[in-house]
């Protein structure tokens, strides 16, 4: 059936997953959006779908008036305010705009290197090698083999002027914890803007703007159980960060971010921001138990298995492992119960061993084997134990596999 399809395996599984009970472990790619995100969401797309830029009537009022409560509650989360919340597609756009709007707003100055990290999300690392055409110094820092940015590095660069510092909160691939407040802490002593891309972070861990330091902070809707396509950039207000927008419109959200706002998406992500407050820590205790769980019954079931990056310091969900003799792609072929991945979702394209994990030290040999498990509020108990027997026999498969191989030849 499957030749008659052209499919493979796995992509008819997509066509049938009543067929097969799906485990799905890679929510630092996306999450579910939260039934009560949902719920909140509904009524803006079918009943109050006013413009919420349409303050003449009662339905805009009404959509303007459910947008400034969203705000409200993404600024919460953070320890902002919420006039210092800025509505954007997602974090993409947010990073860009953190990024490329500092430093066009501040071209004219004298500061013009802008640093960040080998392990940032591509976005980052992007929009900082984008603004040498004009005329800005990008300086990218290595990490340690636990994947920590070495606070040293960072001192010795700041020796040279800077405009801007970004480092990601929490990394998508590792999940490792920068020490936010002691960089952030640094690139102010030095003169320099700290941004940070906390796609991975807000919902996951405390953040507290002030109390860290940081003057620009990018978010995403789906990572935190809201809806895709949404997302905000907090910009500090007090003293005042200024940036240039990135393109021109209505002069919606204070100039800086133009364009009809999706009130429904809005809302969503206000919603989702709440419930993630309210659980924050009961939640990373479970999720924590159940990776501790994971990894204990990985362990005991392939020898030689090894965990990438700080041990300690990563968010409750993540593990990133590599897997003796077995590459990740026949890991995945064996499992296609499971929905895993190799690393960032935005590099999957690229067919390539993961840059992060080469910024490790990691071989490309080690990075070919290497898979990124992520659980989230939705996984059981059920879901880990299934996948740690599935993992287990899918490597008992592709050893077997590879082993089969290496004989022909």
């Amino acid at each position: 059936m499957l030749q008659r399809l052209g499919a493979e395996p796995l992509a008819f599984l997509c066509f049938f997953p009543h067929l097969i009970r799906m485990i799905y472990l890679d929510n630092q790619a996306t999450t579910p959006c939260d039934p009560r995100v949902v719920a909140a969401m509904l009524p803006f797309f079918t009943e109050a779908y006013g413009n919420p830029h349409s303050a003449e009537h009662v339905m805009g009022r009404t959509a303007e008036q459910a947008v400034e409560t969203a705000r409200a509650l993404v600024a919460g989360l953070i320890g902002a305010e919420p006039r210092e919340v800025v509505f954007t597609s997602g974090a993409t756009e947010s990073n860009n705009l953190a990024i490329k709007g500092a430093a066009r707003f501040a071209r004219s100055g004298t500061r013009r290197r802008v640093i960040t990290v080998a392990t940032e999300h591509k976005c980052v690392l992007e929009s900082v090698a984008d603004l040498r055409a004009e005329g800005f110094e990008p300086v990218v820092l290595p990490v340690r083999p636990d994947g920590m940015l070495d606070p040293d590095i960072l001192r010795a660069a700041l020796d040279v002027p800077t405009l801007l510092v970004s480092v990601m909160a929490v990394n998508n691939e590792t999940g490792v914890i920068q020490d936010i407040a002691g960089l952030a802490a640094m690139a102010r002593a030095a003169g320099a803007l700290f941004h940070t891309d906390a796609a991975q972070a807000v919902g996951k861990i405390p953040i507290d703007v002030v109390a860290q330091g940081i003057d620009l902070l990018s978010i995403s809707g789906h990572k935190l159980y809201g809806p895709k396509g949404v997302g905000a950039l907090y910009v500090r207000r007090r003293p005042r960060v200024r940036l240039a927008p990135l393109f021109s419109g209505g002069g919606q959200e204070r100039g800086l971010r133009s364009g009809t706002l999706p009130a429904p998406l809005i809302i969503g992500l206000g919603e989702a921001c709440r419930v993630a407050g309210a659980g924050m820590q009961e939640e990373a205790f479970r999720i924590r138990g159940l990776r501790d769980r994971l990894l204990a019954r990985l362990r005991g079931g392939i020898p030689g298995l090894a965990l990438n990056a700080d041990p300690e310091r990563r968010i409750p969900g993540n593990l990133n492992l590599t897997f003796p003799g077995a590459t990740a792609e026949a890991l995945m072929r064996a499992a296609p119960q499971l929905c895993v991945s190799t690393g960032s979702a935005c590099s999957s394209a690229a067919i390539e061993p993961s840059y992060v994990l080469r910024a490790l030290g990691l071989s490309p040999d080690q990075a070919s084997r290497t898979l990124r498990l992520a659980i989230g509020r939705f996984t059981s108990a059920a879901d880990v134990d299934g996948a740690a027997e599935a993992l287990i026999a899918a490597h008992a498969s592709a050893r077997g596999e590879a082993s089969g191989i290496a004989c022909r030849r």
